[in-house]
């Protein structure tokens, strides 16, 4: 199993880019983790069907997350965060492509391995593994315990996320080797299948560099979506941009 489960952005100000998600996506949030204060940050949890859209901030100086945004220039995507049930084997690959671990921590329930961005290229990733949590609908603790009382009925899942880069072939074949996924070309990109998602890797144009620039989601009613983008000013040549990510509404 190897699912796409959550995106995080990052952003100077918290709650202008969660109002924003909240206005375009219709989502709401689920937990604000107390965890995170440890790195320096505050953050929301949103649900996406059963994924998750999370948005942290800075909340103090010489924060990983504030380094982050002035080496991309402003607010944008931070980490690809999936679930999986082998930590085994995917440490057992790591190891031989000198992949090191950023951040370990195994809990009761929930094993969080997030990998060196140095060694993966592209943006942060996260492999982490919840116990019990099987079902694609089940717990995922970063969401806390409640999350599926804030899921809400327009935005019903991640699709697919876009990573950038000045040569995308180099960074689809690095993940490819991390994930034991093959790549494919669709439409003449690069792109790794998850269990629910995909992966795509492009040219970066925007003048941000490499990171995770943009996300799909499917939603019940694209139209509405488009219009309260435009009503927040948040379309930019024909895309919607909601916290310095691209977003690509699919309709459902």
């Amino acid at each position: 199993m190897l699912r796409l489960r959550q995106i995080a952005l990052v952003a100077h100000q918290l709650e202008p880019v969660v109002d924003d998600l909240a206005a375009v996506l219709g989502l709401a949030v689920a937990y604000r983790d107390p965890g995170v204060a440890t790195f320096g940050l505050h953050n929301a949890v949103m649900p996406a069907g059963n994924q998750f859209i999370e948005v942290v901030a800075p909340i103090q100086e010489g924060t990983a997350g504030g380094r982050y945004l002035e080496r991309r220039h402003g607010d944008g995507g931070y980490m690809v965060i999936m679930q999986c049930d082998d930590h085994p084997a995917l440490k057992a690959r790591l190891a031989p492509l000198g992949v090191r671990a950023a951040l370990e921590h195994d809990g009761r329930h929930y094993l969080l391995l997030q990998l060196h961005p140095r060694d993966t290229g592209g943006s942060f990733l996260e492999i982490d593994v919840q116990l019990g949590g099987e079902a694609e609908d089940g717990p995922w603790e970063p969401a806390g315990e409640h999350w599926h009382d804030a899921r809400m009925d327009l935005t019903l899942g991640i699709v697919a996320a876009t990573l950038q880069s000045d040569d995308p072939a180099a960074l689809a074949a690095r993940w490819s080797a991390i994930l034991d996924r093959p790549i494919v070309a669709v439409d003449e990109v690069p792109t790794i299948a998850l269990d629910n998602a995909e992966l795509r890797f492009v040219v970066a144009t925007d003048g941000r560099g490499e990171g995770l620039g943009g996300i799909d989601v499917r939603v019940a009613d694209a139209d509405r979506a488009v219009r309260a983008a435009e009503d927040r000013g948040l379309v930019r040549d024909d895309q919607l941009l909601i916290g310095g990510v691209r977003v690509t509404v699919v309709p459902g």
